[in-house]
């Protein structure tokens, strides 16, 4: 398969996952996240569940010799962790505790004509041109 074909249908499956497991659902997430107040812990059967097929599909898949859309593994090389990754981190995780969405489940919202997800995309990609802006140029 192409990736011209496997992007979309990752997606569609990715969103799906999302959908049927209510990530996409801002309340749902902040109720997961408010351990002090009104705590629903039902998101954490999903993340271990994600983590599960991940630990286990993730040794099998890199054992072949090339993904079956692509003619190489692209995996990070770096381990380091830096400020940048802490403070990315950072924002990431309070930008999700703020609003209940994620970038993933943002997309997936769209198709339920969500304001809130626009607002928080279009946030998302203010700060993704912030950071070209601030340390692109630097790097060239």
């Amino acid at each position: 398969m192409t990736p011209l074909l496997t992007a979309p249908l990752s997606g569609f499956v990715f969103g799906l996952g999302l959908t049927v497991s209510q990530m996409i659902d801002p309340v749902k997430v902040t109720d997961f996240l408010d351990v002090t107040g009104f705590w629903d812990p039902s998101l954490a059967l999903v993340m271990a569940g994600a983590l599960a097929v991940t630990l286990v599909c993730f040794r099998l898949i890199l054992r072949r010799p090339s993904p079956l859309a692509a003619e190489r593994f692209d995996l990070p090389t770096r381990t380091d962790i830096d400020v940048k990754l802490i403070a990315g981190a950072a924002l990431f995780g309070t930008g999700w505790g703020m609003t209940g969405y994620c970038p993933g489940p943002a997309v997936a919202s769209l198709g339920l004509w969500s304001f809130d997800s626009l607002v928080v995309l279009g946030s998302i990609l203010a700060g993704v041109g912030l950071h070209q802006l601030l340390f692109q140029s630097r790097s060239g």
